[in-house]
């Protein structure tokens, strides 16, 4: 947090080694998170970029209210919201092109076990209705608070809540019955 703080002063004076802290530090959570959201690699990878882009463009106009993880969680979800309504105005998506990505395991077997489950866990994800994913993945991936949630989404904190249960309990019950593509 202190880190942050540090970084974004630095960045709003016009430090390019702050910005690229904020990235390495934050880019890998915000695929994931994005990836879970919009089920395609590629648009996650666009929205990340465009986020941070749109950051770079202007640091003097960069006002937090809160902690830089949940701003940028919240960007990023804004942005495949809208992605999302835009897609869907021009074709349905097309959930078998949900892919994945697994770089930590030295192992190849490691890798291809993880690989797997998270091929499971991303389709079982992709099943829950947009409302539920968004409100799991944001807690879980994006590390928000459910009254970060609420407020970004403009929902009561109660609403999150049930959509992260009543989420969870799907999950639960499609992983259980070993999610079949």
């Amino acid at each position: 947090m202190l880190e942050d703080k540090l970084l974004i002063w630095k960045f709003k004076l016009g430090e390019k080694a702050a910005l690229a802290r904020i990235y390495e530090k934050y880019k890998n959570n915000l695929l994931r998170m994005a990836g879970g959201l919009s089920n395609q690699t590629s648009v996650a990878e666009d929205v990340v970029h465009d986020v941070f882009v749109s950051l770079a463009q202007s640091p003097g106009q960069l006002k937090l209210g809160g902690n830089l993880k949940g701003y940028l969680a919240t960007c990023v979800t804004n942005r495949i919201r809208n992605s999302n309504r835009a897609t869907q105005r021009r074709r349905t998506v097309n959930l078998d092109e949900a892919e994945s990505s697994v770089k930590d395991s030295n192992l190849p077997e490691g890798w291809i076990i993880r690989n797997e489950e998270l091929d499971k866990l991303n389709f079982a994800l992709s099943q829950l209705p947009y409302d539920q994913r968004e409100a799991v993945i944001l807690h879980v991936q994006g590390g928000m608070k459910f009254r970060a949630i609420a407020k970004s989404l403009n929902v009561s904190i109660n609403t999150v809540q049930s959509r992260y249960r009543y989420g969870l309990e799907k999950l639960r019950s499609l992983l259980n019955g070993e999610v079949k593509k």
